[in-house]
């Protein structure tokens, strides 16, 4: 929600102005030592004892994903936070040691756990409600997943639903651009007699054939193809791509399988994919259509080859997913490319549960800061696992050493 509507005002009119073509960003003044601000994290010291199973987990996936973060990180500038929204992170110069080790490992199991030992400091995080004082030191964790999607390229038989390419006329506005403050927020519309509006919702775009459609998949499929944002395309042929997130029409996301709960179709034990898939098969067309509409946020993609189909999408980060070892967090109260001990009361399949994953992607639902969403992978495990994903995690932060000390010096004593 944006704080400033005068603000964003301003923005649109800038935007106009500039016939939407992209600036390059400023150079904001950086401070001589990161800021820590009172928020919604604490974080409280603890031993490498006190991680439950570190001694003899498996830490190679979390070091790949990690190393595939730091490809971004060692190519910016020392001086720039990890996170403009989140500082207590700290700047590039903290995490840049940590990276160039990394990228000199071997696969040796040792030598991966004595890495994370010696350029890192766990600090366990905590919750704050700063308005009560009350703390939390778990979080709610759900899961997600890249599903395969059957499509073709002409509309025919079951294949009724169009995957649209990104209009346009749609309009994403970086408002960091204009004011640092407020540094990673967007908005999203098109531009009508000189102003920003807000964007189609759902039944416009359908009715208006928004966007270039690119292939055509059964109604069901695309649409929990776009709540999960990307996903694997099969062709008749064999041959795959991947439906990969380009953008959305910037409207609230409204579950369909809250609604359908609101109208007494489904108790709430039975609103998970598979049973809103069921109702839907059951109702027909019409009612797809018309409960598909509840909910105005579109998503729209871009067809991407599958050059390597052991590595999952693109996240939010920029860098592609690792399978149980990347998670997607509220980028209001994290930065991309940290490392996270989780400890997960239970996982589906899996009973409790305790991994290194690296946060690499975030998501619209993905709000508070110890909110966390872990991705499965792809394939019929991962859905199933995805779906069924509801535990407790507590969260520990390996942060360089540098970081910790700072936080640790800023913030009150626990």
């Amino acid at each position: 929600m944006l704080q400033r509507p005068d603000f964003a005002l301003a923005v649109c009119a800038a935007l106009v102005l500039a016939a939407c073509q992209p600036r390059s960003e400023p150079e904001p003044d950086q401070p001589d030592e990161p800021v820590f601000t009172p928020q919604a994290l604490e974080f409280l010291p603890v031993d490498w004892e006190g991680l439950s199973g570190w001694s003899e987990a498996d830490l190679a996936a979390a070091l790949g994903a990690f190393r595939r973060t730091c490809d971004r990180i060692v190519r910016r500038s020392d001086s720039d936070a990890l996170s403009d929204r989140a500082p207590w992170a700290g700047r590039v110069e903290d995490w840049r040691p940590a990276c160039l080790a990394a990228d000199a490992l071997g696969d040796d199991p040792v030598q991966i756990r004595t890495f994370f030992e010696t350029h890192f400091t766990p600090a366990r995080a905590r919750s704050l409600d700063p308005e009560t004082g009350e703390t939390a030191l778990t979080g709610r964790l759900t899961g997600y997943y890249e599903p395969f999607v059957q499509v073709r390229t002409q509309s025919g038989g079951d294949f009724t639903q169009p995957l649209r390419r990104r209009p346009d006329d749609l309009v994403t506005v970086d408002l960091g651009l204009f004011d640092p403050d407020l540094s990673g927020r967007r908005i999203v519309g098109e531009v009508e007699d000189g102003r920003l509006v807000l964007y189609k919702d759902r039944a416009e775009i359908e009715a208006e054939d928004a966007g270039e459609i690119f292939a055509w998949g059964r109604p069901i499929d695309v649409f929990f193809l776009q709540i999960q944002g990307s996903g694997r395309l099969v062709f008749p042929d064999g041959h795959q791509e991947r439906a990969a997130f380009a953008a959305h029409n910037g409207l609230p996301y409204r579950s369909i399988g809250r609604e359908l709960i609101q109208r007494g179709e489904l108790e709430a034990h039975a609103a998970s994919k598979a049973g809103i898939e069921a109702w839907l098969n059951e109702n027909g067309p019409e009612a797809t259509a018309e409960l598909f509409a509840v909910n105005p946020r579109y998503v729209f993609f871009q067809s991407q080859a599958l050059t390597d189909p052991d590595l999952g999408p693109n996240g939010s980060s920029g860098v592609a997913l690792t399978p149980m070892a990347s998670i997607a967090v509220d980028p209001a109260h994290h930065a991309h490319g940290v490392p996270v001990w989780m400890e997960v009361s239970a996982l589906p399949e899996l009973g409790d549960w305790s991994g290194l994953v690296i946060t690499q992607d975030a998501g619209g639902a993905i709000t508070g800061p110890l909110r966390a969403d872990f991705f499965w992978g792809w394939g019929e495990t991962a859905e199933r696992r995805a779906g069924s994903t509801r535990s407790d995690a507590g969260w520990v932060l390996l942060l360089p050493h540098t970081v910790v000390a700072r936080l640790f010096a800023a913030q009150d004593p626990v």
